[in-house]
């Protein structure tokens, strides 16, 4: 397991996720976030959108996820925040790309950045703190 020593200020990582067709559905059953926009094609287009929208705090999951990465445990995850700026549509591939901001003894700061495959930002100030032994 890594100690605080092994992470260092400019370490990057990444994670690509594709919101296929079933992702919505799988992310409904677990959450009960049944919501028709999530899971209906023709809901998300009269909301407006190309296909269905994938539920915020999946995206956000898979933020978790990229963070759990890098720092090697998810119990090392302390603090997530997110600023959602764009929906995740059916069909979109996100690609998460972050960075150590900061070692502060057993505190790794992280930010993280995560646009579709348009370059668009799905997350606006994303980070994320991490608390690793020293």
């Amino acid at each position: 397991m890594k100690s605080a020593s092994d992470f260092q200020v400019g370490d990057s990582f990444e994670l690509v996720r594709e919101a296929d067709r079933y992702r919505p559905i799988y992310y409904a059953a677990v959450s009960g976030d049944f919501n028709p926009i999530h899971i209906d094609r023709e809901m998300g287009q009269a909301a407006g959108f190309a296909d269905a929208i994938l539920q915020g705090m999946c995206t956000m999951a898979w933020l978790a996820d990229a963070c759990t990465a890098y720092l090697g445990d998810p119990a090392r995850v302390r603090r997530l925040r997110v600023r959602f700026s764009r929906p995740v549509v059916v069909g979109d591939v996100v690609t998460f790309r972050g960075r150590c901001v900061a070692v502060e003894g057993p505190v790794v700061r992280l930010e993280v950045e995560a646009r579709n495959q348009r370059g668009e930002e799905v997350l606006k100030g994303a980070s994320a703190e991490g608390w690793v032994e020293n």
